[in-house]
């Protein structure tokens, strides 16, 4: 692709340049040399090309194509090391972060091994309260509830512009929580007090960032109903169903429908539906995919913040994963406590569940056709970020 579009962003003009990927040799056992860029000429699409491409592969490759790692450190070479295991995806924290934005890129290209198929790179940049990249001043949710909606649009436009612009491909910045209680942990990271104004902004966060890369829903089915802080307890309410589906319900059914390609669900349990945690549950899974119809990436939040819920059934993350996957999760991500073992291990233990035939393996090879199917769609389309004096910005 070879047009340009341009967008005024915090005074400056940037210009996006899509970028075909080279084709690099196969991992052993892998699809052939180029074979990823064959696929796209052929008419198939993300999908039917995924589903290949996962037929292809063993259940250990197919396993750790569904874990997002972390571990800390701003070492390309160590963390380009940490992603040969084969993994889906790795998210940056603050301390993966160098000073400047080139030394930011160099780190992202690190961690892709194979050119042809790079790994999701996911950072929370919320904006404001949750801000892990250097020079986001835009506008975040602590002023953007009180302000018109296009400034919403505006805002997210430019984040999102930053992060693509940093080599990452997705955002899990979108809060799509309610909370109108100023005494809640999430108020001042929620986009909207009420539903339908919440709403509104999701919608918009949403379609602004899509242009630029993958965007996240958080927390579904919603944490401004369930008080407490899931970093440290399963925060629980007795909110019927019919009445989260008229309140709650309305920002994650407005991102949905504005494209999100990620939902990410939270650790918060809605008793009346299900007493265990929505990111363990297969009935919050079916009412995303049946009635809401996300089509997209479900990604579990943070495993390391169950395990520190002090719940004894959710203890152990590698046990966490793999129910994870089981209820309905296409993607696991570790941060808190995950060292340089733990991704592999998750992997190990999903495999191991498929060959026991605990976990079916059709289970398994969804979740991977949809984690690749994501991989594969940002892959053709990966945006260069330039200042560009002489495009004139949009209207």
């Amino acid at each position: 692709m070879s047009g340009r579009r341009g967008a005024a962003v915090a005074g400056l003009v940037l210009a996006a340049f899509a970028v075909v990927s080279t084709p690099a040799a196969a991992a052993p056992g892998g699809p052939a040399p180029g074979a990823i860029a064959a696929a796209s000429t052929s008419g198939v699409g993300p999908t039917g090309r995924a589903a290949d491409l996962v037929a292809q592969m063993t259940t250990a490759e197919q396993a750790a194509s569904i874990v997002m790692g972390h571990v800390s450190g701003t070492d390309p070479e160590e963390l380009r090391a940490y992603m040969e295991g084969g993994l889906g995806g790795f998210i940056l924290m603050g301390a993966n972060v160098p000073a400047s934005e080139a030394e930011l890129q160099t780190l992202t290209a690190a961690l892709t091994i194979d050119p042809a198929l790079p790994p999701l790179i996911a950072v929370d940049q919320e904006g404001g309260i949750v801000s892990r990249l250097h020079g986001d001043g835009y506008p975040a949710s602590t002023v953007l509830k009180d302000m018109p909606v296009a400034d919403t649009a505006s805002a997210f436009a430019a984040r999102g512009s930053l992060v693509a612009r940093a080599g990452i491909t997705v955002n899990f910045g979108t809060v799509a929580d309610v909370a109108a209680d100023p005494d809640s942990f999430i108020y001042g990271r929620a986009l909207g007090t009420e539903p339908s104004g919440a709403a509104e902004r999701v919608a918009a966060a949403t379609t602004a960032q899509e242009q630029f890369l993958g965007s996240t829903l958080k927390h579904f089915p919603g944490h401004g109903a369930a008080p407490g802080d899931s970093h440290h307890a399963i925060p629980s309410t007795g909110m019927s169903l019919e009445e989260w589906r008229a309140s709650d319900a309305l920002p994650f059914v407005a991102g949905i429908d504005a494209g999100a390609s990620l939902l990410m669900f939270g650790h918060l349990a809605y008793t009346a539906v299900d007493a265990a945690p929505a990111s363990m549950s297969t009935k919050w899974h079916e009412i995303a995919r049946e009635e809401m119809g996300f089509e997209g990436v479900s990604v579990t939040d943070d495993l390391g913040m169950l395990t520190s819920s002090g719940v004894p059934e959710y203890a152990d993350p590698i046990a966490n994963a793999v129910t994870a996957v089981a209820t309905g999760n296409d993607l696991v991500l570790m941060i808190a406590g995950s060292t340089r073992e733990t991704a592999g291990q998750m992997a190990g233990a999903i495999a191991a569940a498929v060959d026991a035939g605990t976990l079916p393996p059709e289970r398994l090879e969804d979740a991977a056709t949809r984690v690749m199917a994501l991989r594969l769609q940002l892959s053709s389309a990966t945006s260069a970020w330039t200042v560009c004096p002489d495009c004139t910005p949009a209207d």
